[in-house]
């Protein structure tokens, strides 16, 4: 049924509920899972209009890979403690729900696992968060909702 399930984390509880279920899912197919942490990149410009100025201005993506790795890290401790047997993780920065799509077939996800709300909302999702409309909306493979 599912060889490569998709998770997109990043730290909400929703997110670990989407992983959740997807180690469900594993136990039931033995599909490997990948979890992903997308953070969002900070152009120059955004960087320079920070009430701190660090001394160099890409300090703010690296604080954010670094987080976004710290992230990804505890979602694979947990899914092994939750029993699952196969798990990677990743981390890219870009726009999340382009990023999570393009994963997805980069990788030849079979289904993408996603939480309906995020750590970061804004009015673009009514019922949804605005993250998990969009990759529902383009995904390429199936998309789980949780």
């Amino acid at each position: 049924m599912f060889k490569r399930i998709l998770v997109a984390v990043d730290g909400s509880k929703t997110s670990l509920k989407a992983m959740d279920k997807a180690i469900e899912l594993q136990q039931l197919t033995d599909a490997e899972i990948y979890l992903l942490c997308v953070y969002k990149h900070h152009s120059l410009f955004e960087a320079s209009l920070s009430i701190g100025r660090p001394p160099s201005m890409d300090i703010p993506d690296k604080v954010l890979s670094e987080y976004a790795k710290e992230v990804v890290n505890h979602a694979k401790d947990l899914a092994k403690s939750h029993g699952a047997t196969k798990v990677r993780g990743f981390v890219k920065g870009g726009r999340p729900s382009k990023v999570i799509t393009k994963f997805a077939q980069d990788k030849e996800a079979d289904l993408i696992v996603v939480g309906t709300k995020g750590t970061h909302n804004d009015k673009d999702g009514i019922l949804l968060g605005s993250v998990s409309h969009r990759v529902a909306s383009n995904a390429k493979c199936p998309v789980l909702v949780v």
